[in-house]
């Protein structure tokens, strides 16, 4: 087996953990790839860090299909498979074959600029001290709202426990073949979050020409201006996440959500 270890931050802890990853993988005979690229021959990448690292390790990997586990290093850790204390755990795991794959769907985002590709979500949010940004949202063809709100969210189910989640969304389970467009402090409460389908087309616009906001694709960010039309559709590609045995998308909102205590 030949594995590949992806960091994102350095620091002693995180160097500590990757010393201690790699020594555990060593022992059990498998193989580490030091000069990695998604070109690489690997089985597995796994990432040493926090949500942000793995969703970081998702895009390096693109379209190629590796399957990627994260090695939680930071907070909730919701994406990540491991903690820094099932180390040991993890390798003979992989080594033994005690793993399924999860397929989980990413979005493509055009925007006047470029494209880009995102997991969790892709958001508009209005400046500091601009005023509210009024988006016109369509679905396919079809006219759904102008959202008057600090701003708006689509997001995958990956995504949906993230951002969106906190902004009162509904959690979708990875199979649910749907996204959700959740809106940032509506200006009015009869806007609620929206499931659609994920084969839809959302077209997000704003026909204000002053208008000034931000556009966050998972970590990627930049900054929107005048008139324009962001589209976001399902990617015609996947990506592989890793779950170890026993562990399914419902144990970790009970986990990791602490539903139930």
């Amino acid at each position: 087996m030949k594995i590949a270890i992806y960091t994102r931050n350095s620091n002693a802890e995180l160097g500590e953990g990757r010393q201690a990853l790699e020594s555990a993988l060593v022992k059990r005979g498998i193989t580490i790839v030091e000069q990695w690229s998604p070109e690489t021959t690997v089985d597995v990448v796994i990432s040493i860090g926090g949500d942000g690292t793995l969703l970081s390790a998702v895009h390096q990997i693109g379209p190629s299909g590796i399957p990627v586990v994260g090695l939680n290093f930071g907070h909730l850790g919701f994406l990540t498979t491991a903690g820094r204390d099932d180390i040991d755990m993890l390798a003979d795991s992989l080594i033994n074959h005690r793993f399924s794959i999860e397929k989980r769907s990413l979005l493509q985002v055009q925007t006047p600029n470029a494209m880009l590709f995102a997991l969790n979500e892709v958001y508009l949010h209005r400046v500091e001290h601009a005023p509210l940004l009024h988006t016109q949202v369509q679905v396919d063809s079809f006219d759904v709202a102008t959202y008057a709100a600090d701003g708006l969210i689509v997001a995958t189910p990956t995504g949906s426990t993230a951002y969106s989640l906190s902004c009162g969304g509904p959690i979708l389970a990875p199979d649910s073949c749907s996204l959700v467009i959740t809106p940032i402090a509506a200006h009015t409460l009869t806007l609620r979050p929206l499931v659609v389908s994920d084969n839809s087309t959302i077209r997000l616009s704003n026909s204000d020409p002053s208008m000034v906001c931000t556009l966050g694709a998972d970590s990627f960010v930049t900054t929107l201006s005048g008139r324009c039309t962001v589209e976001i559709s399902k990617a015609d590609y996947q990506i592989s996440l890793v779950r170890l045995e026993e562990q399914t998308f419902y144990t970790a909102i009970r986990n990791k959500l602490m539903w139930g205590r």
